[in-house]
């Protein structure tokens, strides 16, 4: 992996950014116009990326929220990977910068990228945007030390050591592995010979007491109609984040992730690059079949060298046979009312015990809410302010026979104007959950916390969590129309 170029901006609020390094690669921009050919664009003076870049990341014009070059609906967002284009005489398009920013100070590189620009690889098959990321991580953690947050003093001070850490740590654009000196780690076996090696770009280690925390949290989408006409959607979508606070340099790490005997293999498997090394059977499991044998069912082990940051281990999607609250809505116009019913039933498999578990029903293109004659069998109804949304607080579990109701007439002022919307017009109404349930994945997934494996002379204390939570969870009223979208879940 190599860099054509570098560069550490620092931006006050509502002023426009200031460059206070940057650095350029000669060699490495030979490269670069050699793989382009015709269609090298090279890197430009400081003045002249400023502005796009500000622009791009939203930092310029905040009285203008819609930018038609960065915001229009055709062009995709690959944030921090960013597509910049050039202003001026010449113009052109870098690809992919890099750019990450916290506390006022923006750091961003553009990374070498090692094919023709055309047709443009896939973002997840170029090592160099990863390690360009690690790279922008390290230096950032340097420039603003230990508070977090980049003081004008202090950061002036590191700005002035960069030249001569970069000349270190990335010679000629390339960052380096520098060993560290000292006796190799007992367990030769879990890591390189002779002595560990820590990237030139992951500033310090830990000091302190081991700690490695494991959370794993499920989401699940969910679009039901309530009609024969139209089929009932939902997907679960997993991650597994870390943090692993242990002495070393590149302290290694197993995390395992398990099913039940009966659980569903976890499919479209995505893994952080500090992953050492996978079983060939979780890179190629896929979407497939329930009735496909072949698919790997665990268990799912992960080793790797842990970064210092908390990270995203994995992410995966799995077949679930049901959605966890299974709803009906039927809306009905009555005399210048609308006249609701409501039933929602948790499904047996899930523990009924939530942090928060609540049903909204937003009112579109009516005006606002008057009067309200409903009655629940179980939890709060309350009326928003703005009178346009009712929200029925279910609290913390539902009653032993696992199903509530909701059902009455509501009026509308016809004085006053609630929201509107193109979509919910007539009868076209849904209501959107929004639940949390701890120490539960609909998968059954989970780590073990005793499979948490710590190559480290220190013992760590292993913490796991897991979660399931609502996202884009809708049941649409069967006596009105619905959107349907080939088969995928409308988000």
């Amino acid at each position: 992996m190599s860099i054509r170029a570098l560069w550490i901006i620092t931006q006050e609020k509502g002023q426009s950014g200031t460059v206070r390094f940057s650095k350029r690669y000669p060699t490495v921009e030979r490269r670069a116009k050699s793989l382009a050919g015709p269609r090298y664009v090279a890197v430009p003076e400081d003045c002249s990326i400023l502005h796009p870049l500000m622009t791009e990341l939203g930092f310029t014009d905040p009285d203008k929220p819609f930018v038609a070059s960065r915001d229009d609906c055709a062009r995709p967002q690959r944030s921090p990977a960013l597509e910049l284009r050039l202003e001026g005489r010449g113009g052109g398009v870098l690809w992919p910068l890099l750019a990450i920013a916290q506390g006022g100070l923006i750091l961003a590189c553009l990374p070498l990228v090692d094919a023709p620009p055309e047709p443009r690889p896939p973002l997840p098959s170029l090592a160099s945007v990863s390690q360009g990321l690690s790279l922008l991580g390290g230096l950032q953690s340097f420039l603003c030390g230990a508070g977090g947050k980049p003081e004008g003093e202090a950061l002036a001070s590191r700005l002035a050591l960069l030249p001569s850490i970069l000349l270190q740590v990335c010679p000629l654009g390339t960052p380096l592995d520098s060993p560290q000196t000292g006796a190799p780690h007992p367990n030769t076996n879990h890591s390189p010979a002779g002595a560990q090696k820590q990237p030139a770009w992951k500033a310090g280690v830990h000091r302190g007491r081991a700690v490695v925390s494991v959370a794993l949290s499920e989401m699940v989408r969910s679009m039901q109609y309530g009609s024969r006409s139209k089929q009932d959607l939902w997907d679960v979508h997993g991650s597994v984040t870390c943090k692993c606070e242990v002495e070393g340099v590149l302290p290694n790490v197993t995390v395992t992730l398990t099913l039940p005997p009966n659980g569903s293999p976890l499919q479209d498997i995505l893994v952080h690059p500090c992953v050492t090394s996978l079983d060939a059977s979780i890179l190629t499991a896929s979407s497939v079949d329930d009735s496909d044998g072949s698919a790997f069912s665990g268990p799912y082990k992960f080793p790797f060298s842990a970064p210092l940051e908390s990270f995203r281990l994995c992410s995966y999607t799995s077949q679930v046979p049901v959605p966890p609250i299974l709803g009906s809505y039927q809306l009905k116009e009555e005399q210048g009312q609308l006249r609701v019913n409501v039933s929602l039933k948790l499904h047996e498999s899930v523990k009924n015990s939530f942090e928060y578990c609540e049903a909204h029903l937003p009112f579109f293109n009516r005006g606002q809410v008057g009067n309200v004659d409903v009655k629940v069998s179980s939890g709060q109804l309350e009326v928003s302010k703005e009178k346009s949304l009712l929200v029925w607080v279910l609290g913390q579990k539902f009653p032993r026979c696992r199903e509530v109701t909701l059902a009455g007439t509501v009026s509308f002022s016809a004085q006053s104007s609630g929201p509107t919307d193109p979509l919910c017009t007539g009868l076209t109404a849904y209501i959107k959950m929004y639940f949390r349930v701890l120490d539960l994945t609909l998968s059954g997934c989970c780590v073990d916390q005793h499979s948490v494996q710590v190559y480290s002379t220190a013992k760590p204390r292993i913490t796991t969590s897991r979660e399931l939570v609502s996202s884009e969870y809708y049941i649409w009223n069967s006596t009105g129309d619905a959107p349907v979208s080939s088969g995928l879940l409308m988000v």
